[in-house]
């Protein structure tokens, strides 16, 4: 059973996360302990809120989740996705942990359209070939709900969704992959990201 480090850094539904990722066959340890993101089989970063908190939040733990990288495979969900990436435009610019190119942008103001972008909508798998999208069908549904997007170039964009604009849903960089989406409440295609993230990447 692979364990699966979970970062704990005080913001993100850390509950469900967590019992998504024991169905899906994992030994999960909630942990904000640098030494334990290194000693995982597996590294999630979740996360709910705004970039800039999350990153301030996350300070102690950078380090050890830059080194993991290298080694260990790493999921970011929803703000543990935009974490990844580069920089981000929420409230200011701020760096993100450099993992995945790319930067997190503001939702145009469009009529007929609300932010946040909340609820099912589709994913549609540009490279079918990555690990963790291994069973998926070319376009399938998942649950989001976030106000910033995701962009990236073609290489790190494994999925995009159309909301306002078209973006980057699921992403990767090496051994960081990240989901814009919540699979834990994403029904049996959230399940199976987690059960490739746990037994494929």
């Amino acid at each position: 059973m692979k364990r699966v480090a979970v970062v704990d850094y005080g913001l993100g539904n850390l509950r469900s996360v967590t019992r998504g990722l024991e169905r899906a066959g994992a030994d999960v340890r909630l942990t904000s302990d640098p030494e334990e993101v290194l000693a995982a089989d597996r590294v999630v970063l979740p996360g709910v809120g705004a970039f800039h908190e999350g990153m301030a939040q996350l300070r102690p733990l950078v380090e050890s989740i830059q080194q993991a990288v290298g080694s260990i495979p790493v999921l970011g969900i929803c703000l543990g996705m935009q974490m990844l990436l580069e920089s981000s435009e929420e409230h200011g610019r701020h760096q993100g942990l450099g993992l995945v190119p790319g930067e997190v942008c503001a939702f145009p103001r469009v009529p007929g359209y609300k932010v946040p972008h909340m609820g099912w909508n589709t994913i549609r798998v540009e490279q079918p070939d990555d690990p963790l999208l291994d069973g998926l069908p070319l376009e399938t549904h998942v649950y989001f709900v976030h106000s910033y997007y995701a962009r990236t170039g073609p290489a790190e964009r494994l999925c995009t969704t159309d909301y306002i604009c078209s973006f980057s849903s699921v992403v990767r960089s090496k051994n960081a992959w990240g989901v814009q989406f919540h699979p834990e409440k994403s029904s049996s295609v959230g399940l199976r990201i987690l059960e490739n993230f746990i037994g494929r990447c």
